[in-house]
């Protein structure tokens, strides 16, 4: 008789190590791109049982380990050390310039780890700043844990129980922690494997952080699930040298990689600005594109840039996902290419789906088909209704890869995961139209003025688009409360060397949203570089900057002198 529980990933990971010891599981690359180390499943398997060994001399099973690490090899093993001792990892975000982000000390408080595994190198400055942030008794180095001659047999864990806890990016409040169950991964992972066409011939390059669950569940962990190998770069490489990404692709011949739209539109950017190295795209099977919302002319400008280096648009796959449902939730088919969508604009204002007849007519990029495994419903945030055809609502959905709920939050859980008893209430607005699902907003960033809807997305790109001197992708708008109703504010930051005049720029932001969405800003506010907070996969934290507005927090831009017209400097 067979046994019905699925193989999990910690068994996988020793039934790797015994048949294929010497296959390279993963090759990371430094900052220039040349291959800085390699693991191989044994070495991988040895030295996560070195670390399980030591968690159960220190822990129990259920206590959290916090992961910070940069970019490296020391992060799976950690990662799959917690998995053998059936210790519940948590990833974190790891200190920039010394600095500890607001998220991370939530994060530490919130999940009460027991202790910290990070490099030797770190182990002294990490426990100064973090140990007033919580409780945890072990701070401990996986790069002195030597690996020979560990007697330790991995815990058998169950499909039900947390493996590890997946912080939310915080794009509309405070960090949550997914409780993501074993069971959840190897679901969500089987739905990757089918949904992209993977084999253990699909080489994976990625650089999304270790800690967000594109970079986890996608460029680490679906590799070993199907035994491939995957090439992995840091962000810093990749936000450095944009086309080094494309580079490594060319080098290794990869079938699947991306990330989110901001990846794509810097490639293109950085392509305009000098002579673009020797390429051969024509490997790329899965190029896709998720995370954030997906732009129409992002995919139009990469193909006709790279399509000459042998990029086919075919392999773009637009797709969805979140860190409630492990990862992925819709996606195409490999070759099919990006369906697209008119509609009118107006009437997805007021959340109606209308085939686009005039002028003022929007794309929509779909996201591919609900995948096998689990259902998705439109429904009516309020009343829970499943919409008709030509309604937009919410996104819920069911399935293997839902997670449990958030970590020691009961109430929230109830609200966001036990919807009709058994669905995900995603707080993404969209459509379900011919199979194709299209993702038009956050339910919680809409701003609306005078009963009309509109997506904050569309206002934002229209400010990015009405002057040379905006910083793309750097731009939040959102409501405020006033006596007379909603207003709208935008908050858009100057490209650090931009020069302009500051009421040329505000007339021209103005003037763009009054002529395409008929909206009138209250306030414009002209921000400094770096004031408008994005998530690690790139998300403009609308909320956060909305909080920093109402409380004057937020940096203005201050132009050259040189830049003011006489009568300003007057």
């Amino acid at each position: 008789m067979s046994d019905p529980r699925p193989e999990l990933l910690p068994e996988i990971l020793t039934r790797r190590a015994g048949a294929e010891p010497g296959r390279t599981a993963y090759v990371f690359l430094d900052d220039t791109g040349a291959e800085a180390t390699t693991l191989t499943y044994r070495e991988l398997h040895e030295r996560a049982l070195a670390v399980a060994a030591e968690l159960e001399s220190r822990c129990v099973p259920g206590d959290r380990a916090a992961l910070v690490f940069p970019q490296c090899p020391e992060f799976i093993i950690a990662y799959f050390g917690c998995l053998y001792a059936g210790v519940i990892a948590v990833p974190l975000n790891p200190p920039r310039r010394n600095r500890i982000q607001d998220a991370t000390g939530s994060i530490m408080r919130d999940c009460a780890p027991a202790a910290v595994l990070t490099l030797d190198m770190f182990v002294a400055p990490l426990r100064a700043a973090l140990e007033p942030l919580c409780t945890a008794s072990h701070w401990l180095a996986v790069d002195g844990m030597a690996s020979a001659a560990v007697d330790f047999e991995p815990r058998r864990a169950a499909p039900a129980e947390v493996a590890f806890l997946q912080y939310t990016s915080g794009s509309t409040g405070a960090p949550k922690g997914v409780m993501v169950t074993h069971g959840n991964l190897v679901a969500n992972e089987e739905m990757i494997r089918q949904g992209f066409g993977h084999s253990r011939d699909s080489t994976v390059v990625g650089w999304a952080p270790f800690f967000h669950d594109q970079g986890l569940i996608g460029n680490v962990l679906q590799p070993l699930y199907v035994g491939t190998t995957a090439i992995l770069m840091s962000p810093v490489a990749f936000i450095r040298r944009p086309l080094l990404w494309l580079s490594t692709i060319s080098r290794y011949r990869a079938h699947t990689s991306g990330g989110p739209n901001f990846a794509f539109e810097a490639c293109v950017a950085r392509a305009a600005a000098g002579p673009l190295p020797e390429l051969d795209l024509g490997s790329w099977r899965v190029a896709f594109n998720g995370a954030e919302p997906i732009r129409p002319e992002t995919l139009e400008r990469f193909a006709e840039t790279f399509a000459p280096h042998g990029f086919d648009p075919g392999a773009w796959y637009p797709c969805y996902g979140l860190a409630e449902a492990t990862l992925l939730v819709s996606g195409g088919t490999p070759g099919r290419g990006p369906r697209l969508l008119e509609v009118d604009a107006e009437a997805l204002g007021a959340r109606r789906y209308v085939p686009a007849t005039g002028t003022r007519s929007k794309t929509l990029v779909g996201c591919g088909q609900v995948l096998p495994g689990e259902t998705v419903r439109i429904a009516d945030p309020a009343t829970g209704e499943t919409c008709p055809p030509d309604r937009v609502g919410e996104i819920w959905v069911s399935g293997g890869q839902v997670a449990q709920g958030y970590w020691r939050n009961p109430s929230a859980t109830a609200q966001t995961f036990r919807a009709a008893g058994e669905y995900l209430r995603t707080g993404d607005l969209g459509l379900l139209v011919d199979g194709e699902l299209y993702v038009v907003g956050r339910a919680k960033d809409m701003v609306i003025i005078r009963g009309r809807n509109y997506y904050p997305q569309d206002i934002e790109q229209t400010v990015q688009a009405s002057h040379p001197a905006l910083r793309a992708g750097a731009c939040a708008a959102f409501a405020i409360p006033a006596p007379a109703g909603e207003q709208l504010v935008v908050v858009q930051e100057i490209r650090r060397d931009a020069a302009a005049d500051p009421a040329e720029v505000l007339g021209a932001i103005r003037a763009a949203v009054v002529a395409e969405h008929e909206l009138a800003p209250a306030d414009v506010v002209l921000a400094a570089p770096d004031q408008v907070q994005r998530t690690s996969s790139g998300k403009i934290r609308r909320s956060a900057v909305r909080t920093r507005y109402l409380a004057r927090e937020v940096a203005p831009w201050l132009p050259r002198s040189d830049d003011l017209t006489e009568a300003q400097r007057s």
